[in-house]
């Protein structure tokens, strides 16, 4: 502890690399981070998650991970037991959208026999065992890329399927846990850096029209969250009567080209219309990032959102790219990771401060 009762960490280590979806690469990967794919399957014959016992979930767990390890999904799969992780395992793996909040919390609690598999060292591709379904199948990418995470997301839900018998109906098609995945079973959406918007005020045109395209607009971390750092998650709610095809062709052909231009449109009314208030707003976050001391999570993630708009306008000397491995680097349990100590809340706001002007220092 320093004399002011802050925690002064030590020099940061060398950061590991960030996952696939954070490189920053890829169609219109200014605006679009990352394109997600993710198919919703049962088993038959087994209590689907929310009416199931520990019996009914012990079960689906080993035959979902045995066929998953099998099935050649990609050239190196890692299998986590979520149910044996420490709490700082399934926090890391939630900050790099492997699994979801709700499968590392658990439905029946700490205990519950559930999973995931996923690609290493590039986290494209992710199977969750034992969340609201049996089976949650995602692929991910950078930039505007949801027909190639569905090519993904396809092929691996044929080779698991084949050694599977999932619950379908012909009328219907694949059955799940929650009535709006009913059908194709698929959610597709994407993580969209929207900071001009939000400053010329025009945000909530975009949220008014997902809205009445029947579009979800969610936070960072999806379902339940909100919006921080400027980074919208947009998706698909429904399935039922649409293939995936259609969704696939609503949202990466016709919607996504539109707000990756409203954004680009906003981006450049900033600089030649209102620059001084853009080079402000970069500058000042520029400022706070390399000599705050403190720094909460929420304010990190504003102002890197910042500072990546400066970059992307070329008014900030720093790469895009190392703001988006930020990102993710200045949650908690990351930040806990790099450093190799647990913090506490006080000692991870010194932390993060400290890390921060690390990074950018090393350009």
């Amino acid at each position: 502890m320093t004399p002011g009762g802050y925690y002064e960490p030590p020099k940061p280590p060398a950061s590991e690399p960030p996952p696939e979806w954070l490189k920053g690469e890829g169609e219109a990967s200014d605006v679009v981070l990352s394109s997600r794919v993710r198919l919703a399957r049962n088993l038959a014959g087994v209590p689907f998650s929310p009416k199931s016992g520990p019996k009914d979930r012990a079960r689906s767990l080993e035959l979902c991970r045995d066929q998953i390890l099998l099935a050649g999904l990609a050239s190196r799969i890692v299998w986590e037991d979520l149910h044996e992780a420490t709490p700082i395992k399934r926090a890391l793996l939630v900050e790099r959208h492997v699994i979801s909040k709700q499968l590392s919390k658990g439905r029946g609690g700490a205990d519950e026999p559930r999973g995931v598999a996923y690609s290493v060292p590039d986290e494209r591709l992710a199977i969750m065992v034992n969340e609201e379904d049996h089976l949650r199948i995602q692929a991910i990418r950078s930039g505007l890329a949801l027909s190639a995470a569905y090519a993904e997301v396809d092929r691996a839900d044929d080779l698991i399927e084949a050694g599977l018998d999932y619950a379908f109906s012909r009328r219907f098609g694949y059955l799940t846990a929650c009535p709006t995945n009913v059908g194709t079973g698929v959610r597709m959406s994407v993580m969209l850096h929207l900071p001009a918007l939000r400053l010329t005020g025009d945000i909530e045109k975009v949220k008014r029209a997902a809205d009445g395209l029947c579009l979800a607009v969610r936070g960072f971390y999806g379902e339940g969250s909100e919006a921080v750092g400027d980074l919208y998650q947009l998706s698909n709610q429904t399935t039922l009567g649409k293939t995936e095809q259609e969704i696939l062709s609503l949202l990466e052909t016709d919607i996504l080209p539109r707000i990756v231009e409203y954004e680009r449109v906003a981006r450049r009314e900033l600089l030649t219309k209102r620059r001084t208030l853009l080079e402000d707003q970069a500058f000042r976050a520029w400022g706070l990032l390399n000599n705050a001391r403190l720094l909460t999570t929420e304010e990190a993630m504003q102002m890197l959102s910042m500072a990546r708009l400066g970059s992307i306008c070329e008014i900030l000397p720093v790469d895009s790219k190392t703001i988006n491995s930020l990102f993710l680097l200045v949650q908690p349990a990351h930040l806990q990771r790099v450093m190799r100590t647990e913090l506490d809340q006080e000692q991870r706001r010194s932390a993060r401060a400290t890390y921060v002007r690390s990074r950018l220092a090393r350009g």
